[in-house]
């Protein structure tokens, strides 16, 4: 039996529809339990803690034993350098397979299955997350499983995401594109804010907590990477139903080495006829590295600038993510009038201020950190939609995939950069705040690649037969 979501839409037949867009942006919601319990502020600063050194170790180090202390710091640090690897490694598999599985799912039909069989794959490894314990005899061991598990999640997370950025211009229009982009991401923000605080009042933070559960055994943070893959499970579910597979005028390449053949071919192509479209991915690469330190090194400037607490960072932490999902939503309906160039360029410049205020105020106390880092985070989530949906605009009928695989391969190549320069700055002046004007210069040389460039109409028209 054939349904409407299992079969393409008639041409012409509009898909952006209240209930399909609202399918399209749970997806969002539901991934952010990947994001923010298990990549960034629950399950990964577990692993890397005491939970994970030997016991002895830790009580010795209690007792003010300075060479078990030294010892405790090189487990850590060894735990650490696992993590990075395993991160690394998972970037480079995703910067070589993303574009050409993009490429494979857009000609294939099959954008949607893939989305599924992606999704599918974060999930389970997110629940597998659970029978890493720290209590288990060979630690180490179980960090290196831990660690596994966390960069293949990463690489599948990343390809699931390809497909549904993809979809973006399935369920939208040129007029409309930014503010359904922007609901998407913003309810990402909103969507692991709230994740977060169940994890955080039901397990993580109570003595004692729901079921009875504590941190012996880790349970608290087990449970809680349960939960979170749940809870992706369950908000993912609706868009495999609202969106319907999209049309595959193009055929297959035959073969793998055929695919990365015709992708080369397809760089070439829009470096000869669409330069724009590959002087914006560039720049995206670039500015978007600055976006992602603006996350990685915000807690650290916050406890060692300017002396925040484990327990304010958390509650800076919800702050600037509900500022930044509520933000994005209504950026999405400036861009759709202004066009996404104005807003990426606007979005830059004010992180480019707001940091700047931040690094000058640096010795006038937590209250410049609050009120700069938060309007700092007016503009990070804005800067990321507007830029997904200028991949969707920018992007030839039967090529989005591929295009947004090129998009999380460029952004993999020069990821690099923000942590060059905020090391490098911090080396030459020794002082973590200096840190801050190394992002700031990577922004800045966002704006100067991005200024230049037209995005704000199609470089070749979407049919509305293309569109199902």
């Amino acid at each position: 039996m054939t349904t409407a979501a299992t079969r393409p839409a008639p041409p012409g037949r509009p898909l952006d529809r209240p209930r399909t867009i609202a399918a399209w942006a749970l997806w969002d919601w539901g991934s952010a339990a990947w994001n923010a319990v298990i990549t960034t502020f629950v399950f990964t600063t577990w692993l890397t803690s005491r939970s994970f050194v030997p016991d002895e170790l830790v009580t010795q180090e209690t007792q003010g034993n300075a060479q078990a202390t030294a010892e405790v710091a090189a487990v850590m640090a060894e735990h650490t350098t696992w993590l990075s690897w395993g991160t690394a490694v998972a970037g480079v598999a995703i910067a070589l397979a993303a574009p050409v599985l993009g490429a494979r799912a857009d000609a294939s039909g099959r954008r949607r299955l893939w989305l599924g069989i992606n999704t599918t794959v974060v999930v389970v490894l997110s629940a597998l997350l659970v029978l890493i314990n720290p209590d288990a005899t060979n630690q180490a061991h179980q960090v290196m499983i831990g660690v596994g598990l966390l960069s293949l999640g990463n690489i599948f997370f990343e390809l699931a995401s390809v497909n549904y950025n993809a979809m973006l211009n399935q369920i939208s229009t040129p007029h409309n594109r930014g503010r359904i982009s922007g609901l998407g991401w913003g309810a990402g923000y909103l969507g692991g804010i709230v994740l977060l605080l169940i994890v955080f009042t039901a397990f993580i933070n109570p003595d004692v907590g729901l079921f009875g559960v504590t941190s012996d055994g880790g349970w608290d943070v087990r449970l809680s990477v349960l939960l979170a893959a749940v809870w992706f499970a369950l908000w993912a579910i609706p868009v495999f139903f609202a969106v319907p597979h999209h049309q595959a005028p193009v055929s297959v390449p035959p073969t793998i080495r055929a695919s990365y053949v015709k992708v080369a071919r397809d760089v070439a192509s829009l470096w000869r006829k669409e330069r724009t479209t590959m002087r914006f991915l560039i720049a995206a690469a670039i500015y978007r590295d600055g976006l992602a330190g603006v996350f990685l090194y915000g807690g650290l400037i916050a406890s060692t600038v300017f002396g925040f607490s484990p327990s304010q960072v958390i509650m800076f932490a919800i702050a600037a993510n509900v500022v930044s999902g509520v933000a994005t939503m209504i950026f999405g309906f400036i861009e759709d009038t202004v066009g996404p160039r104005v807003v990426i360029l606007v979005s830059l410049v004010g992180m480019i201020v707001s940091g700047f205020a931040v690094f000058v105020g640096s010795d006038s106390g937590q209250g410049v950190f609050w009120v700069g880092g938060l309007f700092l985070c007016v503009f990070v989530g804005p800067a990321q939609s507007a830029s997904r949906s200028t991949v969707s605009r920018l992007a030839r009928p039967t090529m989005e995939g591929e295009l947004f695989g090129l998009y999380a391969m460029t952004g993999r190549v020069v990821s690099f950069l923000a942590p060059l320069a905020f090391g490098v700055m911090v080396a030459l002046f020794g002082d973590n705040r200096f840190g801050v004007l190394g992002l700031v210069l990577i922004l800045l040389l966002g704006v100067i690649l991005v200024w230049p460039l037209r995005l704000t109409e199609h470089t070749t028209p979407h049919p509305s037969g293309d569109r199902a």
